[in-house]
């Protein structure tokens, strides 16, 4: 083999661990921030966990964030809850942050 074959194969080794490593950063987040939106909401703890699920699960939607913004939005004005989407979006920043040194070790 080649040291090209072996340069592209690395390359593509690494791009797979790197969107693997987002894609488990992204769903950690969206359990955390659905965690903190059934906070807001008063959920028990069962539900808390069935919420965060959820939250997970409306990810695969679409692409990006939005799915998941309309749907913490959504059910935070439905069950009551004041919130905004600038709320909701900060919170989303401040859970990458968490998930993302949770999951890498980082503290």
């Amino acid at each position: 083999m080649t040291s090209f074959q072996d340069r592209e194969r690395a390359e593509e080794a690494k791009f797979a661990h790197d969107e693997e490593t987002l894609f488990r950063i992204q769903a950690r987040r969206n359990r955390l921030v659905g965690e903190w939106a059934a906070g807001r909401m008063g959920l028990s703890a069962a539900e808390t966990e069935a919420y965060a699920k959820s939250v997970v699960q409306a990810d695969f939607e679409e692409a990006g964030d939005e799915d998941v913004v309309r749907k913490l939005l959504g059910d935070l004005i439905g069950a009551g809850v004041e919130a905004s989407e600038a709320e909701v979006r900060t919170a989303l920043e401040t859970k990458t942050v968490e998930a993302r040194r949770a999951l890498l070790g980082k503290a």
